[in-house]
């Protein structure tokens, strides 16, 4: 009996890992449309909303349950953007 309730208090821990990351990835790409749309119009923006939620995910991530996220440069966001536009 033991080991199933270890095992099951491992799957509940893993699951809330993943829902949390999804919640984080979520938030981590409505930041980077805004980052893009504010980009396209000529306005100033910032990656680091983008950045914030790609920090708490990368620090989700060293638990080994979900995928880690790079970090967003504004160049990175501009060249984006750009190719965007070309389309």
């Amino acid at each position: 009996m033991s080991v199933h309730k270890d095992i099951t208090k491992h799957s509940t821990k893993q699951n809330q890992l993943v829902q949390k990351f999804m919640v984080l990835d979520q938030e981590r790409e409505r930041a980077i449309d805004e980052a893009i749309k504010l980009c396209q119009a000529g306005e100033a923006f910032s990656t680091d909303r983008i950045n914030e939620a790609t920090q708490r995910i990368n620090t989700l991530a060293r638990q080994g349950v979900v995928p880690q996220r790079k970090l967003v440069t504004i160049e990175m966001v501009e060249e984006y953007a750009g190719r965007l536009n070309q389309q």
